[in-house]
């Protein structure tokens, strides 16, 4: 089986000849996105709902932002429900999501992560799953993902940024990683989340008046065992070198990273040549908790998954920005 797999160009990180060929068709993206916003009539909703989204396709780290805003509403005793799209899953929706029902064919990765902490919506058409959401006693929505969505009114929105990765080569797709212009998607947000060091200086590019928070994903305590040992990581999200670099700083031997397409839902073939190559080495194969949502139910046991949670930097800045929610 060949272990090359579709990822991310590399000419979105830099600026070439390549990105340069398809900007004529960036600015036809970025135009249509344009004109979509403009004949929508968002919906608002009777209570508040908070977005968490990105300007860059792939992992910026969006769900565990969420998370930590749901577990942050929960442990002052709101009344919080996710809403997702559901990305890669099979249900339009609305839906609520039942982990031990559902699977991430169903729903997609995500929502079953969301929902540990959560009640948990998918929906293709977010103001149907907002309703459903209110209905079943919703006081606050927090959405993963749709910032660039005009269906519903957001109250307030966080644009989270890869710290590593930052804006790319700043061109929007297929030229570049952006989903829409930067001072596009920045005029979207009341505030920006930046995870992890940033490496690309991205905090210079933003406006002053924009309250800038900082957070890092901190493996947990059962993840943390895996230091000294040596380990296969694999991973199908949108950049996989970030969990390979968060195992070599948890101490892993790397023996071998193995990237899969963003969301890629694994097939016992996949798992297998996994493990041979661990066992190889005398390895462990480690993946993400998303990655091991998609795994077959008969595979996991050969796996190990590691957690991360969002560890924010200065957490009184984030409660004074959602005091008012």
């Amino acid at each position: 089986m060949p272990r090359r797999h579709v990822r991310a160009p590399d000419f979105w990180r830099r600026r070439t000849p390549t990105s340069a060929l398809l900007w004529p068709l960036g600015v036809v993206y970025a135009l249509c996105g344009r004109v979509r916003d403009f004949l929508a009539a968002p919906w608002q909703a009777p209570i508040p709902v908070l977005c968490v989204g990105n300007i860059v396709a792939g992992g910026a780290g969006k769900t565990p932002v969420a998370l930590a805003l749901g577990a942050h509403f929960r442990a002052r005793g709101r009344a919080v429900h996710f809403l997702t799209r559901g990305y890669r899953g099979r249900l339009a929706g609305p839906v609520r999501v039942d982990p031990a029902q559902h699977r991430s064919r169903d729903v997609g990765d995500e929502p079953l992560l969301l929902a540990a902490v959560a009640p948990t919506w998918v929906a293709r058409d977010r103001r149907k799953g907002a309703e459903a959401a209110i209905a079943a006693g919703a006081e606050l929505i927090v959405m993963d993902d749709g910032l660039q969505n005009p269906s519903i009114f957001k109250l307030f929105s966080f644009l989270v940024i890869d710290g590593g990765y930052g804006f790319g080569n700043g061109r929007v797709m297929p030229s570049g990683p952006l989903r829409e212009p930067i001072g596009r998607g920045l005029g979207r947000a009341q505030a920006v989340v930046l995870v992890g060091d940033d490496r690309t200086g991205v905090a210079k590019r933003l406006p002053r008046t924009l309250p800038l928070l900082t957070a890092r994903l901190v493996p947990d305590e059962a993840a943390l065992t895996l230091a000294g040992k040596a380990v296969v990581g694999f991973a199908g999200i949108g950049r996989p070198e970030k969990f390979f670099e968060t195992l070599v700083e948890m101490g892993c031997k790397l023996v071998e990273g193995m990237p899969f397409p963003d969301h890629h839902v694994y097939s016992p073939e996949d798992v297998m040549l996994v493990c041979e190559i661990a066992a190889k080495h005398g390895a462990q194969p480690v993946t993400t908790m998303k990655d091991y949502v998609r795994l077959p139910e008969d595979a996991r046991a050969m796996v190990t998954p590691v957690a991360v949670t969002l560890e924010w930097e200065d957490p009184d800045a984030l409660a004074r920005l959602l005091a008012a929610f």
